[in-house]
Protein backbone atom coordinates (compact mmCIF):
# COMPACT_ATOMS: atom_id res chain seq x y z
CA UNK A 1 0.00 0.00 0.00
CA UNK A 2 1.16 3.48 -0.95
CA UNK A 3 1.92 5.56 2.11
CA UNK A 4 3.98 8.58 2.98
CA UNK A 5 7.66 8.05 4.40
CA UNK A 6 6.40 9.25 7.90
CA UNK A 7 4.26 6.38 8.24
CA UNK A 8 6.05 3.61 6.88
CA UNK A 9 7.78 2.64 10.94
CA UNK A 10 4.18 2.54 11.66
CA UNK A 11 3.38 0.47 9.01
CA UNK A 12 5.81 -2.04 9.51
CA UNK A 13 5.27 -2.35 13.24
CA UNK A 14 1.77 -2.77 12.74
CA UNK A 15 2.10 -5.36 10.31
CA UNK A 16 5.19 -7.26 12.04
CA UNK A 17 2.48 -7.54 15.25
CA UNK A 18 -0.42 -8.88 13.03
CA UNK A 19 -0.94 -12.75 11.78
CA UNK A 20 -1.41 -12.67 8.10
CA UNK A 21 -4.89 -13.93 8.29
CA UNK A 22 -5.51 -10.87 10.19
CA UNK A 23 -3.98 -8.51 7.80
CA UNK A 24 -6.90 -6.80 6.25
CA UNK A 25 -8.24 -6.31 9.33
CA UNK A 26 -4.82 -4.61 10.68
CA UNK A 27 -4.48 -2.32 7.67
CA UNK A 28 -8.08 -0.97 7.62
CA UNK A 29 -7.35 -0.54 11.57
CA UNK A 30 -4.34 1.67 10.05
CA UNK A 31 -6.13 3.31 8.13
CA UNK A 32 -9.89 4.32 9.78
CA UNK A 33 -8.81 5.25 13.31
CA UNK A 34 -7.23 8.29 14.50
CA UNK A 35 -4.92 11.12 13.01
CA UNK A 36 -2.14 8.97 11.69
CA UNK A 37 -4.47 7.25 9.31
CA UNK A 38 -6.37 10.39 7.97
CA UNK A 39 -4.14 11.10 4.73
CA UNK A 40 -5.10 7.63 3.74
CA UNK A 41 -8.91 8.19 4.16
CA UNK A 42 -10.12 9.41 0.57
CA UNK A 43 -8.18 6.77 -1.37
CA UNK A 44 -11.01 4.47 -0.15
CA UNK A 45 -13.86 7.08 0.73
CA UNK A 46 -13.77 9.79 -2.11
CA UNK A 47 -15.83 12.31 0.10
CA UNK A 48 -12.76 12.32 3.31
CA UNK A 49 -11.31 14.21 0.07
CA UNK A 50 -13.86 16.87 -1.01
CA UNK A 51 -15.47 19.73 0.43
CA UNK A 52 -17.92 20.67 3.51
CA UNK A 53 -15.52 18.38 6.00
CA UNK A 54 -15.61 18.68 9.48
CA UNK A 55 -14.33 19.37 11.95
CA UNK A 56 -13.42 23.03 11.75
CA UNK A 57 -11.61 25.83 14.11
CA UNK A 58 -14.33 28.51 14.91
CA UNK A 59 -12.30 31.70 14.57
CA UNK A 60 -13.93 35.14 13.90
CA UNK A 61 -13.10 35.43 10.47
CA UNK A 62 -15.82 32.81 9.46
CA UNK A 63 -18.32 33.42 12.10
CA UNK A 64 -21.88 35.29 11.31
CA UNK A 65 -24.68 36.21 14.08
CA UNK A 66 -27.81 34.79 13.19
CA UNK A 67 -30.52 35.85 15.39
CA UNK A 68 -33.27 33.40 13.70
CA UNK A 69 -31.46 31.07 15.55
CA UNK A 70 -33.90 29.44 18.01
CA UNK A 71 -32.52 27.22 21.35
CA UNK A 72 -32.90 23.65 20.23
CA UNK A 73 -36.23 21.73 21.75
CA UNK A 74 -35.76 18.32 23.02
CA UNK A 75 -38.55 15.81 23.35
CA UNK A 76 -38.41 12.58 25.09
CA UNK A 77 -34.62 12.72 26.00
CA UNK A 78 -35.69 11.90 30.06
CA UNK A 79 -35.55 7.98 29.06
CA UNK A 80 -37.05 6.04 31.99
CA UNK A 81 -34.45 3.71 33.93
CA UNK A 82 -36.07 0.98 33.29
CA UNK A 83 -35.30 0.96 29.70
CA UNK A 84 -31.90 0.13 28.80
CA UNK A 85 -29.66 1.26 26.29
CA UNK A 86 -26.68 -0.23 24.21
CA UNK A 87 -23.26 0.47 25.28
CA UNK A 88 -20.60 -0.94 22.53
CA UNK A 89 -17.01 -0.49 21.40
CA UNK A 90 -17.02 -0.59 17.73
CA UNK A 91 -13.09 -0.52 17.05
CA UNK A 92 -12.69 2.97 16.79
CA UNK A 93 -15.04 4.94 20.00
CA UNK A 94 -17.50 3.95 22.32
CA UNK A 95 -21.48 4.36 21.00
CA UNK A 96 -24.59 4.22 23.09
CA UNK A 97 -27.44 3.54 20.70
CA UNK A 98 -30.67 5.78 21.81
CA UNK A 99 -34.10 5.24 22.27
CA UNK A 100 -36.08 6.15 18.74
CA UNK A 101 -38.72 8.56 21.56
CA UNK A 102 -35.88 11.17 21.38
CA UNK A 103 -35.50 13.76 19.23
CA UNK A 104 -35.02 17.58 18.76
CA UNK A 105 -37.24 20.29 17.04
CA UNK A 106 -36.01 24.09 16.05
CA UNK A 107 -33.81 22.68 13.01
CA UNK A 108 -35.26 22.76 9.61
CA UNK A 109 -36.73 19.13 10.22
CA UNK A 110 -37.35 17.14 13.10
CA UNK A 111 -34.47 15.00 13.87
CA UNK A 112 -34.62 11.90 15.87
CA UNK A 113 -31.68 10.15 17.96
CA UNK A 114 -29.76 7.70 16.91
CA UNK A 115 -26.30 7.24 19.04
CA UNK A 116 -23.60 8.96 20.83
CA UNK A 117 -20.05 8.57 20.83
CA UNK A 118 -16.27 10.57 21.67
CA UNK A 119 -13.65 11.36 20.66
CA UNK A 120 -10.49 11.62 23.17
CA UNK A 121 -7.16 12.02 22.86
CA UNK A 122 -4.47 9.95 25.17
CA UNK A 123 -2.88 10.11 28.72
CA UNK A 124 0.22 11.89 27.32
CA UNK A 125 -1.99 14.76 25.92
CA UNK A 126 -5.48 15.56 26.74
CA UNK A 127 -6.42 16.85 23.28
CA UNK A 128 -9.24 15.12 21.89
CA UNK A 129 -11.48 17.30 20.90
CA UNK A 130 -12.54 17.49 17.12
CA UNK A 131 -13.73 21.16 16.58
CA UNK A 132 -11.69 23.83 18.16
CA UNK A 133 -11.94 27.51 18.80
CA UNK A 134 -9.53 29.57 17.74
CA UNK A 135 -7.37 27.49 17.59
CA UNK A 136 -7.71 25.95 20.69
CA UNK A 137 -8.29 22.23 21.73
CA UNK A 138 -10.37 20.51 23.99
CA UNK A 139 -9.87 17.33 26.44
CA UNK A 140 -12.92 15.35 24.51
CA UNK A 141 -15.86 15.77 22.82
CA UNK A 142 -19.11 13.76 22.99
CA UNK A 143 -21.53 13.55 19.46
CA UNK A 144 -25.17 12.74 19.62
CA UNK A 145 -26.10 11.87 16.63
CA UNK A 146 -29.98 12.60 14.79
CA UNK A 147 -31.19 11.71 11.45
CA UNK A 148 -34.18 13.61 9.24
CA UNK A 149 -36.84 11.36 10.39
CA UNK A 150 -39.66 13.52 8.17
CA UNK A 151 -37.51 12.44 5.25
CA UNK A 152 -36.41 9.47 6.16
CA UNK A 153 -37.37 6.16 7.38
CA UNK A 154 -33.66 5.75 9.28
CA UNK A 155 -30.34 6.85 9.89
CA UNK A 156 -28.85 4.44 7.20
CA UNK A 157 -30.85 5.66 4.95
CA UNK A 158 -30.20 9.19 5.95
CA UNK A 159 -26.78 8.88 6.11
CA UNK A 160 -25.35 9.95 2.46
CA UNK A 161 -28.12 12.32 1.94
CA UNK A 162 -27.44 16.49 2.18
CA UNK A 163 -30.31 16.92 5.02
CA UNK A 164 -30.00 13.38 6.42
CA UNK A 165 -28.49 14.09 9.52
CA UNK A 166 -28.08 16.49 12.54
CA UNK A 167 -25.34 16.45 15.10
CA UNK A 168 -24.89 17.99 18.51
CA UNK A 169 -21.30 18.56 19.91
CA UNK A 170 -20.42 18.62 23.37
CA UNK A 171 -16.94 20.03 23.98
CA UNK A 172 -15.40 18.75 27.35
CA UNK A 173 -13.04 20.10 29.55
CA UNK A 174 -11.40 19.14 33.12
CA UNK A 175 -13.17 20.35 35.93
CA UNK A 176 -15.04 18.49 38.91
CA UNK A 177 -16.29 15.20 38.56
CA UNK A 178 -19.18 14.46 37.11
CA UNK A 179 -21.76 12.46 37.92
CA UNK A 180 -24.35 12.38 34.80
CA UNK A 181 -21.56 11.47 32.53
CA UNK A 182 -20.13 8.59 34.96
CA UNK A 183 -23.46 6.75 33.88
CA UNK A 184 -22.20 5.95 31.07
CA UNK A 185 -18.12 5.95 31.96
CA UNK A 186 -18.54 3.53 34.50
CA UNK A 187 -19.18 0.95 32.05
CA UNK A 188 -16.16 1.29 30.04
CA UNK A 189 -15.00 -2.10 31.69
CA UNK A 190 -17.76 -3.91 30.12
CA UNK A 191 -16.67 -2.37 26.71
CA UNK A 192 -12.13 -2.92 26.52
CA UNK A 193 -12.60 -4.87 23.61
CA UNK A 194 -14.19 -4.16 19.97
CA UNK A 195 -17.46 -5.97 19.55
CA UNK A 196 -18.40 -6.03 23.31
CA UNK A 197 -21.53 -4.63 24.91
CA UNK A 198 -23.38 -4.10 27.94
CA UNK A 199 -26.55 -2.27 28.40
CA UNK A 200 -26.46 0.77 30.34
CA UNK A 201 -29.61 1.79 32.64
CA UNK A 202 -31.76 5.28 30.68
CA UNK A 203 -31.89 8.53 32.00
CA UNK A 204 -32.06 12.00 31.22
CA UNK A 205 -29.58 12.37 28.12
CA UNK A 206 -29.91 16.14 28.56
CA UNK A 207 -27.32 16.17 31.71
CA UNK A 208 -24.93 15.42 29.48
CA UNK A 209 -25.29 19.28 27.57
CA UNK A 210 -24.28 22.08 28.88
CA UNK A 211 -26.10 24.56 30.78
CA UNK A 212 -26.62 27.11 28.17
CA UNK A 213 -28.72 25.54 25.35
CA UNK A 214 -28.86 28.47 23.77
CA UNK A 215 -25.74 29.42 22.34
CA UNK A 216 -23.72 27.73 19.76
CA UNK A 217 -22.47 27.66 16.71
CA UNK A 218 -24.45 25.84 13.63
CA UNK A 219 -22.91 25.18 10.63
CA UNK A 220 -22.92 22.52 7.08
CA UNK A 221 -20.82 19.91 7.30
CA UNK A 222 -19.58 16.03 7.23
CA UNK A 223 -18.86 13.21 9.39
CA UNK A 224 -15.55 13.25 10.38
CA UNK A 225 -15.04 9.23 10.17
CA UNK A 226 -15.30 7.53 6.63
CA UNK A 227 -16.95 7.51 4.99
CA UNK A 228 -17.35 11.51 5.28
CA UNK A 229 -20.38 12.13 4.03
CA UNK A 230 -21.24 16.22 3.80
CA UNK A 231 -24.93 15.57 5.58
CA UNK A 232 -24.58 16.96 8.88
CA UNK A 233 -26.15 20.60 10.12
CA UNK A 234 -23.47 20.78 13.16
CA UNK A 235 -24.89 22.30 16.04
CA UNK A 236 -21.58 22.80 18.55
CA UNK A 237 -22.20 24.37 21.33
CA UNK A 238 -20.08 27.30 22.79
CA UNK A 239 -20.25 26.21 26.72
CA UNK A 240 -18.00 23.00 27.35
CA UNK A 241 -19.14 20.46 29.92
CA UNK A 242 -16.46 19.49 32.38
CA UNK A 243 -15.40 16.09 33.78
CA UNK A 244 -12.60 15.12 36.64
CA UNK A 245 -8.90 14.01 35.51
CA UNK A 246 -9.74 10.55 36.60
CA UNK A 247 -13.10 10.41 34.30
CA UNK A 248 -10.80 11.70 31.60
CA UNK A 249 -8.23 9.30 32.61
CA UNK A 250 -10.79 6.29 32.74
CA UNK A 251 -11.78 7.64 28.56
CA UNK A 252 -8.03 7.38 27.54
CA UNK A 253 -6.86 4.47 28.84
CA UNK A 254 -9.87 1.99 29.08
CA UNK A 255 -10.45 0.72 25.79
CA UNK A 256 -9.17 -1.17 23.00
CA UNK A 257 -8.98 -0.75 18.87
CA UNK A 258 -8.63 -4.81 18.87
CA UNK A 259 -11.08 -7.90 20.10
CA UNK A 260 -10.21 -9.87 23.24
CA UNK A 261 -8.60 -12.54 21.86
CA UNK A 262 -5.60 -10.70 20.23
CA UNK A 263 -2.72 -10.87 22.17
CA UNK A 264 -1.13 -7.28 21.29
CA UNK A 265 -4.06 -5.46 21.54
CA UNK A 266 -4.17 -2.35 20.18
CA UNK A 267 -5.16 0.82 22.61
CA UNK A 268 -8.06 3.19 21.37
CA UNK A 269 -6.48 6.54 21.59
CA UNK A 270 -6.29 9.94 19.29
CA UNK A 271 -9.27 8.93 17.56
CA UNK A 272 -10.09 12.43 16.45
CA UNK A 273 -10.13 13.85 13.45
CA UNK A 274 -7.78 16.73 12.44
CA UNK A 275 -9.31 19.96 11.86
CA UNK A 276 -10.56 20.48 8.18
CA UNK A 277 -10.28 23.42 5.20
CA UNK A 278 -12.84 25.88 5.67
CA UNK A 279 -13.39 26.81 1.41
CA UNK A 280 -15.96 29.82 1.82
CA UNK A 281 -18.26 28.89 4.33
CA UNK A 282 -19.99 30.59 7.25
CA UNK A 283 -20.25 29.39 10.78
CA UNK A 284 -23.56 30.95 12.37
CA UNK A 285 -24.14 31.68 16.09
CA UNK A 286 -26.87 31.82 17.77
CA UNK A 287 -24.69 34.34 20.31
CA UNK A 288 -22.83 37.97 19.73
CA UNK A 289 -19.57 37.79 20.43
CA UNK A 290 -18.04 40.80 21.16
CA UNK A 291 -15.26 41.75 18.33
CA UNK A 292 -17.56 39.70 16.10
CA UNK A 293 -20.18 42.15 16.39
CA UNK A 294 -18.40 44.94 16.70
CA UNK A 295 -16.95 44.32 13.22
CA UNK A 296 -20.38 43.36 11.68
CA UNK A 297 -21.52 47.13 13.17
CA UNK A 298 -18.80 48.54 11.70
CA UNK A 299 -19.00 47.05 8.40
CA UNK A 300 -22.94 48.09 8.15
CA UNK A 301 -22.31 51.30 9.01
CA UNK A 302 -19.87 52.12 6.27
CA UNK A 303 -22.38 50.81 4.10
CA UNK A 304 -25.08 53.03 5.40
CA UNK A 305 -22.57 55.96 5.28
CA UNK A 306 -21.50 54.91 1.06
CA UNK A 307 -25.00 54.80 0.19
CA UNK A 308 -26.00 57.99 1.83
Amino acid sequence: FNVKEKHKMQVSLLVFKCKWPQFDKCVSLLIYTGPEGEKAWPKKYPFCGGVFQSPIDFHKDILQYDSNLLPLEFIGYNVSSTDQFTLTNNGHSVKMYLSPTMYIRNLPFEYTASQLHLHWGNRNKSEGSEHTISGKHFAAELHIVHYNSEKYPDIMTAMDKADGLAVLAILLEIGPFNPSYEKIFRHFRNVKYKDQTVQVPGFNIRELLPDRLDEYYRYEGSLTTPPCYPSVLWTVFRHPVKISQKQLLALETAMYCTESDDPEPLEMVNNFRNVQEFHERLVFTSFHEGKLYEHFYVKKQCIINLKY
